[in-house]
């Protein structure tokens, strides 16, 4: 890839102490960082030594920042502001820092009059200049007077001085609805820096939107490389900066936090910039295979769901289960139950691997017997393996299966329609950002719904074609363990044509189906114009059934197998492109309350 952008990041997005920030930044490939006042503050090196500190990382300081208040209508305020950023200047020479960020004005004296307002930042920059420094200005989305990029444009533009330009920040100008394409317009020599950050749509007050939603490009809702292209129309040249404000990253591990944002900088460069364009996603076409780790009690009912197990590992203790296009592999190797690998159909297996690792992602190291298929793999961000498959090429997967010759009739699974992910508390963003820029998959769905033990946050991604599906789930709060609840559930969605008959004759194998309380059926009759009769089925099976204007998603779900992983049986029909997230609340106490029955059966 060709590096004609640099990167930076500001300290105030990462945890720890300063020497923890920029340690991570360095290890994870930024150029440079934007020191936030208040690390310095706290740290005990003197400025100079962390200049040296961040010499010998190989980083470069881009930007001391921020000054705030610096106008004021009071002659004596103002006078005082001068003195104070003449002591930050010093600070600043010592740091080796040429531009320092300025906010607009929240005070109560904040100045009005763009005349005036023009006048003091002159005065500013001038005394910026004489010392070699630089002034960028920026538009606080809350600020008094100043609140919008084409305002604080107008200041720096009447204020006509070389030392003082723009700060852009992508969530001040989004945040307000502002349109960026008039940021063409702008001189490119007076854009001095640039800040980026993402957001989830929120309606809630502009300052606590800002202060603990931000996140690393690609992780929201914003269209960053629709703010980025008019930055760079206009000439800008500086670095690609990140400043997040998210109180999760403020606790999470600096450097994995660090390589998360470094992920989401090369993604958004490859999305505006092309020369920045890394190696490209392989389209993906399918889901080749999931594996569980599992004890003895998932095979009973694989065989309920009419899977046969068509091959034995040749050297491993995993078991290959195959119906339709649907294959699971059962790795008996004592892990607790969970999904332990995912693995994709991938028009390129090792360029998908190249891309992974450009992205930052970990290559997972294998050990593989003779003969044996030498499968790409990256970890994903909650340590789930991700393969990259071509099934039936010369790296063909299924050669490393010695056949059992077991067949099955099977119940009418035709593939996997989708895989469920229950992520940690601190990693939900970080691996929506993954499998967006890993595998190319796109937001296909978001929501939040009340579970019996909280509020839980969801977000599917898939492909344009829906070949290969993946819904992502985290509670947003999980504390304490009153009760045994599956808190983190994962499972496997299994497409078939007629979930009635497939769970009829699931059950008849002796399948643990879920059970569904009939105060359910009672307000899905009231709710939906549906067939008695088709109620009854409903309630017979433990069918879920979701409704929206483009179709309807039909569930039947088996108990928690292990402690945490579930089968279900799903049939979508119509344009239906959803995820049952509606009934997940229903899904989610019946499996509680089975899993209490069994602990109570067993005291």
């Amino acid at each position: 890839m060709s590096r004609d952008f640099r990167t930076a990041i500001a300290t105030v997005c990462l945890s720890g102490a300063l020497e923890d920030k920029l340690a991570a930044a360095a290890s994870a490939g930024f150029d440079g960082v934007e020191i936030f006042e208040p690390d310095l503050v706290a740290s005990p090196l003197p400025p100079g030594e962390v200049r040296l500190r961040c010499a010998d990382l190989g980083l470069s300081v881009d930007l001391y920042q921020p000054f705030r208040d610096l106008d004021s209508t009071v002659p004596d305020r103002f006078a005082a502001n001068l003195r104070r950023a003449e002591r930050k200047f010093d600070v600043m020479e010592e740091l080796g820092a040429d531009t320092v960020l300025v906010c607009s004005s929240v005070a109560d004296d904040a100045v009005e009059d763009l005349d005036v307002l023009a006048e003091q930042l002159r005065e500013l920059a001038e005394r910026a200049g004489a010392r070699g420094l630089r002034i960028a200005y920026e538009a606080l989305a809350w600020g008094r007077h100043v609140n919008t990029y084409d305002r604080s444009w107008e200041a720096v533009r009447r204020a006509d001085h070389p030392a003082l330009g723009l700060c852009l920040d992508s969530f001040h100008i989004l945040s307000r609805g502002s349109d960026p394409a008039g940021i063409a317009g702008i001189p490119g020599e007076k854009l001095f820096f640039l800040q980026l950050a993402d957001a989830p749509h929120l309606s809630m007050d502009v300052l606590q939107w800002s202060r603990h939603h931000r996140l690393f490009p690609g992780q929201g809702a914003f269209d960053l490389p629709g703010f980025l292209a008019p930055v760079l129309a206009a000439g800008y040249s500086g670095p690609l900066s990140l400043e997040v404000f998210n109180d999760v990253f403020r606790q999470a591990d600096p450097a994995r936090a660090a390589v998360d944002a470094h992920r989401s900088l090369l993604a958004l460069a490859e999305a505006t910039l092309p020369a920045a364009a890394g190696p490209p996603a392989p389209a993906v076409r399918g889901h080749a295979f999931v594996e569980l780790s599992a004890d003895d009690s998932l095979s009973p009912v694989l065989a309920a769901l009419g899977f046969a197990r068509t091959g034995q590992h040749r050297t491993k203790p995993v078991e290959r289960w195959e119906q339709g296009s649907a294959r699971i592999l059962v790795n008996r190797s004592g892990s607790p139950a969970a999904v332990g690998a995912l693995a994709v159909e991938s028009a390129d297996p090792s360029g998908a691997a190249h891309r992974a690792t450009w992205l930052d992602a970990t290559r997972l190291p294998r050990e593989r017997g003779p003969a044996e298929a030498d499968l790409a793999a990256v970890t994903a961000p909650d340590g789930t393996a991700l393969f990259f498959c071509r099934t039936g090429s010369e790296e063909d997967w299924t050669g490393d299966f010695v056949p059992t010759g077991e067949t099955a009739p099977g119940i009418g699974v035709t593939a996997i329609d989708h895989v469920g992910l229950a992520q940690p508390f601190d990693h939900f963003d970080e691996a929506v950002l993954f499998y967006r820029s890993v595998l190319g998959l796109e937001p296909a769905a978001d929501g939040e719904f009340a579970a019996p033990f909280g509020l839980v946050r969801s977000r599917a991604v898939a492909d344009a074609d829906r070949r290969v599906r993946l819904a992502l789930t985290v509670s947003l709060l999980r504390r304490g363990e009153w009760a045994p609840g599956v808190s983190e559930p994962q499972y496997v969605a299994l497409a078939v044509d007629d979930v009635v008959a497939a769970a009829r004759a699931a059950r008849a194998a002796g399948a643990p189906l879920l059970a569904i309380p009939d105060n359910y059926y009672a307000d899905l009759a009231a709710r939906l114009d549906l067939p008695a009769e088709r109620i009854a089925e409903y309630r017979e099976l433990g069918v879920l059934h979701e409704e929206n204007p483009d179709g309807a998603y039909l569930q039947v779900c088996t108990e928690v197998l292990g402690g945490r992983v579930f089968l279900a049986l799903v049939q979508r029909l119509g344009e239906y492109d959803g995820y049952g997230w509606t009934d997940a609340p229903v899904r989610m106490a019946a499996h509680r309350r089975r899993r209490l029955a069994r602990e109570h059966a067993h005291a």
